[in-house]
């Protein structure tokens, strides 16, 4: 018998999500039993060190044949290399070349969501397959809304603002209506709901984002309806920005303990919301999130990850990889995914198959992250921004909304503070990229 074929796929570990690492593993086994040429090896490094741990393997040889990239990390997948200089990765639509099937496998690229598609399509080919997709939604303790006289959960942010005041309003009601984590996905959402960029080139997808637009005229709406949500005592803000997953626990908390009529949240989080009120003893809507009614919604941005296929490999390591991309995003696999998770279901194959099985049906409030990636537009603000340091970017905007909710800096001064900021911030990565300075973070004033 010849030597097995190794393929090396590294993916993120999720302090909040274990099941992926051991999911993955356990279908790679099922994967080199029907395909017993090859062997797969399944490596976990934590989520934001990953792309710096691919990048310091490729210049020893050694990258891993797939890599899964948070999609915050996306420009750095794009920019990494090989020892030669070459892309590190290549685009995985180009790899199929039109194939329906690979050793046998049918190929499921043209069956992924529109909206996690088009988030990973670059000069008009998907770089990379992303098997976990999320967005964020808006929960509504329904017990609530009706003993305020509310029959329909609000659509816009007025919507939200007046349903929040009914009821605070109410004698026994909550202190505040509302919390969300002081987070960069928030940020990212508001924006492409009200399709803004935050960056330049079409938010980095018709050319590298080279100057940052955070204090555009949306995103400054943006901070003035939440300070004056704040201000009014309708919004409940823990007083600090968010940096690990206490935060979101703590938001989840104050839904769960009824001290809020709403929340916002990930998709991810639908299940644990409708378990939260059914031991709690009220009931509880997944919507999709309120966006602002002056200007046209142009949609909601994705998050989770995407697998990354590296650049020069032989053709049957190649196929090997690819026809693996292919059985992890099988309708089965898939479907089996979101039931385990509450990851969106990927592809349209998944979704039929969960369907059928009145998974729905049953569950309606994992329908609800479907519909609202549906209705994206598909405009650059909409398919989600690609930036150098794009976690680091965020964090300057969730800075600078700390310093309105908690001081008496202005939007406009607070806005201007974080541009700059973010500017440095991608101003050095990208001069890093270029080998003008030291690739790594930096710290700016």
């Amino acid at each position: 018998m010849r030597n097995r074929i190794d393929i090396d796929i590294w993916v993120p570990v999720y302090p909040f999500m274990p099941y992926f690492l051991d999911r993955t593993r356990e279908l790679a086994e099922k994967f080199t039993t029907a395909h017993p040429e090859y062997r797969i090896q399944v490596t976990g490094a934590d989520w934001l060190a990953l792309p710096q741990a691919v990048n310091d393997a490729a210049l020893k040889g050694a990258a891993p044949t797939i890599a899964q990239y948070f999609y915050t990390s996306t420009q750095e997948a794009r920019d990494a290399k090989n020892p030669s200089g070459r892309p590190l990765f290549t685009s995985v639509e180009r790899a199929i070349a039109g194939r329906t099937e690979i050793l046998g496998e049918p190929v499921v690229l043209d069956d992924i969501t529109d909206a996690a598609r088009r988030y990973y399509t670059f000069d008009g080919e998907v770089a990379a397959m992303p098997p976990l997709t999320s967005t964020t939604l808006l929960y509504a303790n329904t017990s609530l809304l009706k003993r305020a006289g509310l029959d329909d959960a609000p659509r816009t942010w007025a919507e939200l603002e007046a349903a929040c005041r009914a009821v605070v309003a109410l004698p026994d009601g909550p202190a505040h209506g509302i919390s969300w984590p002081n987070h960069g996905w928030l940020f990212q959402q508001a924006a492409a709901q009200q399709g803004a960029l935050l960056a330049d080139h079409d938010n980095g997808r018709t050319g590298r984002a080279e100057k940052t637009r955070l204090d555009s005229p949306a995103m400054a709406a943006y901070f003035h309806w939440w300070r004056r949500m704040h201000q009014d005592g309708l919004y409940l803000y823990r007083g600090r920005p968010t940096t690990d997953q206490s935060d979101w626990d703590a938001n989840f908390r104050a839904f769960a303990d009824q001290n809020v009529a709403f929340t916002l949240t990930t998709s991810v989080e639908a299940e644990r919301m409708i378990a939260a009120g059914r031991d709690g003893g009220f009931t509880v809507q997944a919507c999709r999130m309120p966006y602002n009614e002056q200007v046209p919604y142009a949609g909601n941005v994705i998050g989770g990850d995407a697998l990354w296929l590296a650049d020069g490999l032989d053709t049957d390591t190649q196929d090997g990889a690819l026809a693996f991309m292919q059985y992890l995003n099988a309708p089965r696999a898939a479907a089996d995914r979101h039931r385990d998770t509450g990851f969106i279901a990927v592809t349209d194959g998944s979704f039929h198959l969960l369907d059928q099985e009145g998974w729905f049906e049953a569950n309606p409030h994992f329908r609800t992250a479907l519909d609202q990636l549906a209705a994206n537009d598909g405009s650059p603000a909409a398919q989600g921004a690609v930036l150098g340091d794009f976690a680091g970017i965020q964090q300057t905007l969730t800075q600078a909304m700390h310093d309105v909710l908690v001081s008496d800096v202005d939007v406009h001064t607070s806005l201007t503070r974080a541009n700059a900021r973010a500017q440095q911030l991608l101003d050095a990565y990208n001069d890093g990229v270029r080998g003008l300075r030291p690739k790594g973070p930096i710290t700016v004033g």
